[in-house]
């Protein structure tokens, strides 16, 4: 009873510390961004190169976090919690220590390990701590955490590239990473009874080969052209595992992943849109700060500072866009958001070479808007759609689709871009040509449209989705 008591009191101090490494976790797997071209040139490697440092952490933790998940459930969520927080911090010392790609890249690895448990058991522990009158509102918050740590990487990279060096950006998670491990350790709910289930072996093993191989073709194809024989055998494998993958778990009797829940169409919808958003939000960040520093001849710090824009924006509209999701309901607001992002995203691919610094931010301003008035009232959706049960499933999806969407969004957008490029200067590139702009410029519009579209086919399924509720709605009340 005194456990329960204590839990209780320090419900506020738990999710902070939770919130505080979430928002740790997702801000690494944007906040390199603006230090790609100074980390491209000290390590002499060309941009598609470096690409990896964002990838791999995003391939990794998208292939790892059903796992740490189905880990959660039998083995207690924070144990898994504490595994995360000490290996996120080791892989972080071991990023800042390094000036060789290939041990970047591996310790990036080890980072996106450690940020897998921690994101796939914090909704677990939060739901656990936190009465069923606070558990939205709490939700809300990590929700609003992942966004922020997603938008506000950027900005926080440039401060510090500019201030220090690229390797600090690691290695302030250290710190942090102590802090919030000693704090786990002190407040955070006992682990319970250890369930007797097994994780499934088979099915997590062919969905990290899945994985891995359509995201390590796909990225790595950029590079060495997507006609290459290794390239085509990583596609390959990649639909036989995943193929697997779905037969197995369909018969398995303890799947790692209940595919049954994505009957619920509501869930599913809800899924799909945040996972549009994502890939769209992943154009901005790895495209924006090649286009202020290589285009505009911004500084690290002065990109940094108009990078901060988003973040500023989305701490303020996400907090109203959620207390109006209570009172008008969710689906409005998210079709709302979704049409904001795919105009800010329109009024993005207009930018040149002569364009005012004031205009950027407003571009940027009206996309960051619509993302904030989607992004909670989203996840409000996806959590409320299914039974308490499956709650940690419903979380573990969503951080599963929302670095999906990241990752994808960041291949998708580089593949876009050097594409539209080589097809402008007559052969292929895989870098910022100096001297020519325009190339920049023709293929970064294609990968803003593009991000329009994807918003806008998002925002058209949650249109036909509202129109049928109320169409239901009006049928029940005639009947009545």
């Amino acid at each position: 009873m005194k456990s329960e008591s204590n839990l209780n009191k320090n419900r506020w101090f738990i999710l902070l510390t939770v919130v505080l490494n979430t928002f740790m976790c997702c801000l690494d797997g944007s906040i390199v961004n603006v230090a790609l071209p100074v980390m491209a040139k000290r390590l002499n490697v060309n941009m598609a190169s470096i690409e990896w440092v964002v990838t791999s952490y995003l391939i990794v933790i998208s292939a790892m976090i059903l796992i740490f998940g189905r880990l959660g459930d039998i083995k207690g969520k924070t144990k898994i919690f504490r595994f995360g927080i000490i290996l996120f911090t080791i892989g972080s010392f071991l990023c800042g220590m390094t000036n060789s790609l290939f041990v970047l890249v591996l310790a990036r690895a080890i980072q996106a390990i450690g940020a897998a448990a921690t994101m796939s058991t914090s909704q677990g522990i939060i739901t656990h701590v936190f009465p069923a009158n606070e558990r939205g509102r709490a939700l809300g918050m990590s929700g609003t955490f992942v966004a922020l740590g997603t938008m506000v990487g950027p900005p926080i990279g440039g401060f510090i590239v500019s201030a220090l060096s690229w390797e600090y950006i690691f290695l302030i998670n250290v710190p942090i990473g102590i802090i919030t491990f000693i704090f786990s350790m002190k407040i955070f709910p006992k682990n319970t009874e250890e369930l007797s289930e097994k994780l499934d072996i088979k099915g997590a093993a062919l969905f990290v080969i899945g994985i891995v191989s359509l995201f390590g073709a796909l990225v790595q194809g950029q590079n060495t052209g997507y006609s290459q024989p290794i390239i085509i055998i990583g596609f390959v494998v990649a639909v036989v595992a995943l193929a697997a993958f779905v037969i197995i778990e369909k018969r398995v009797k303890i799947p790692l992943l209940q595919l049954n829940i994505f009957k619920n169409k509501l869930f599913s919808l809800s899924i799909f849109c945040g996972f549009v958003s994502f890939i769209a939000l992943s154009a901005v960040t790895i495209i924006l700060p090649f286009y202020f520093q290589d285009v505009l001849k911004l500084s690290p710090a002065i990109t940094g500072l108009f990078m901060m824009i988003s973040p500023i924006i989305l701490s303020v509209v996400a907090p109203i866009s959620g207390y109006l999701s209570d009172r008008i309901g969710s689906e409005f607001l998210t079709l709302l958001g979704l049409i904001l992002m795919s105009i800010g995203f329109v009024f993005m691919g207009s930018l040149n070479e002569n364009s005012s610094l004031f205009i950027a931010a407003i571009f940027i301003a009206i996309m960051t808007v619509g993302n904030g008035m989607f992004q909670s009232p989203n996840n409000s959706l996806v959590m409320s759609t299914v039974a308490k049960n499956k709650l940690g499933i419903a979380g573990s999806v969503n951080a599963l689709v929302r670095n999906l969407g990241m990752v994808l969004g960041v291949s998708l957008s580089t593949l876009i871009l050097y594409n539209r490029m080589s097809h402008k200067i007559g052969y292929r590139v895989v870098n910022y040509v100096e001297g020519r702009n325009d190339v920049f410029i023709y293929g970064m519009r294609y990968v803003f449209i593009g991000a329009a579209v994807l918003c806008g086919i998002g925002a058209v399924i949650t249109a036909v989705r509202l129109y049928s509720n109320r169409e239901n709605n009006e049928e029940v009340i005639e009947e009545y």
